[in-house]
């Protein structure tokens, strides 16, 4: 039987695996679980995973070249995310590992909070909840309709659409931004980035992490924004360069930021930033719901189910270089 290693820790687990993904897992494998509390990487993971060929890899553990060499019974290393940065694709591919990835089953849940950033951000809302629990009388203070306000959503993948889709619904005026996609519905403008910016009461970055994005919002940047807007930053932290945004606020160029990610640890916001007045911080919990974390789980189940039947599975990367496919029975040629 297929020999499964599952690297989450029990923090991670109970967010983003759950007991119902583990037990249909088992229905396909043997599932070896991380024995500690420590997240594995390197020589270490290898060896935690000895003699299992599959490792499913949570988004805080990397494919590392490392735990490639060291892992000879490995044929594939798969990650319950998108993300794949922290996988050493070109080192798999040269053991003949196959790299596979989960698809979004987050939309839907980053959607609302991107709503629910951009409400807080017009209203002030946790600042005067925060006053009250420090047993202060707030002053209240005019804020921003969103029906009246102008939405600049850059990169329009699947979330900034679904995004799109309900800014039009609360009446707001949609500028999209995204030189790899084109915007078919007639409501919502398409533009350069540059031309975006100055329009915009509430920016959302939504763009991918490639190196061309690194640093995407940079001073330049956030010049050109109208003053006194609010950036919300839900895609990667590498994005946004945090000293540049950080100036921008103290200059009141910006008005207001809210994040789910930045470079601390695990994608989560830098506490330079996160602690500030102006700045609403999550800790990178924008898929943290229950159907968002099983969307990704399944589908790392359903890829052990294809290896243990012998088939190919879906959302592989690099499926011509994964010679060790040949072990289970599936041709890559």
């Amino acid at each position: 039987m297929l020999r499964v290693f599952l690297t989450h820790t029990p923090e991670m687990f109970a967010g983003y695996y759950g007991a119902r993904a583990l037990a249909a897992l088992q229905q396909h494998a043997e599932v070896v679980r991380n024995p500690g509390t420590t997240v594995l990487s390197g020589a270490a993971l290898a060896e935690a995973a000895r003699g299992c060929q599959a490792i499913v890899a949570d988004r805080a553990t990397p494919g590392t070249s490392e735990t490639f060499a060291a892992a000879p019974d490995l044929v594939a290393f798969m990650r319950v995310a998108v993300d794949i940065s922290t996988i050493d694709v070109a080192a798999a591919s040269a053991a003949g590992v196959l790299v596979t990835r989960a698809t979004p089953g987050f939309v839907d849940s980053v959607t609302e909070q991107a709503v629910g950033f951009m409400v807080d951000l017009a209203r002030g809302l946790s600042g005067h909840v925060q006053a009250y629990r420090r047993g202060e009388e707030p002053q209240g203070r005019m804020g921003v309709q969103l029906s009246a306000a102008t939405l600049g959503i850059v990169g329009y993948g699947r979330i900034g659409q679904r995004l799109a889709e309900v800014a039009l619904a609360l009446g707001m005026r949609v500028l999209v931004a995204d030189p790899h996609a084109t915007v078919a519905d007639p409501r919502i403008v398409q533009m350069p980035m540059a031309e975006l910016l100055p329009q915009a009461d509430f920016v959302v970055c939504l763009a991918i992490s490639i190196p061309e994005t690194r640093d995407l919002f940079d001073s330049a940047a956030f010049a050109r924004m109208k003053r006194g807007a609010r950036f919300i930053n839900l895609s990667r932290g590498e994005l946004v360069d945090e000293q540049a945004l950080a100036a921008a606020l103290d200059s009141g160029q910006l008005s207001g930021a809210a994040m789910d990610v930045g470079r601390a640890l695990d994608q989560r916001p830098s506490l330079f930033l996160a602690r500030r007045p102006d700045v609403i911080a999550a800790p990178h919990i924008g898929g943290m719901t229950p159907e968002a974390m099983e969307h990704q789980a399944m589908d790392t189940v359903r890829q052990v189910a294809s290896l243990a039947r012998g088939a190919l599975p879906d959302n592989a990367v690099n499926a011509a270089a994964a010679h060790r496919l040949s072990r289970l029975g599936i041709s890559v040629a």
